[in-house]
């Protein structure tokens, strides 16, 4: 199993940039695909970011695509969201998944490891 912990949410002004971090153990990250998930007050938690093992596959979902960038560096167990362009939209606590297929995936239930969650709040 590997473990996740999810770090660099705060609260930005729009139009800041903001970069989450994922730090795993137990496991090699090299052996997990990765994907970042957000859920604000009152909805459920969508689809972000995702990236295959290797990070060089990604999907994103339209509502960040230009603007987020999910990466990984695999020697330091960590995976990473660079969030650009910050909108009020943006809120929520923002969640690091895992999953064993190796493969990127915008289905949540795919993932069957994930880090507490980071609040990320944009204010106007």
């Amino acid at each position: 199993q590997v473990q996740l912990v999810e770090s660099g949410g705060g609260s930005v002004q729009a139009g800041d940039s903001l970069r989450l971090s994922c730090a795993a153990s137990g496991r090699t990250l090299s052996n997990y695909a990765m994907g970042w998930f957000r859920q604000a007050p009152g909805k459920e938690r969508e689809f972000v970011a995702a990236n295959d093992w290797s990070g060089s596959i990604t999907k994103y979902a339209d509502s960040v695509k230009g603007r987020f960038s999910i990466s990984r560096d695999n020697a330091k167990n960590t995976a990473y969201l660079l969030m650009n362009s910050l909108t009020p939209e943006d809120t929520a606590i923002y969640y690091c998944a895992a999953s064993r297929t190796l493969l990127s995936n915008r289905d949540p239930s795919e993932y069957g490891y994930w880090g507490q969650g980071t609040q990320v709040t944009v204010s106007s």
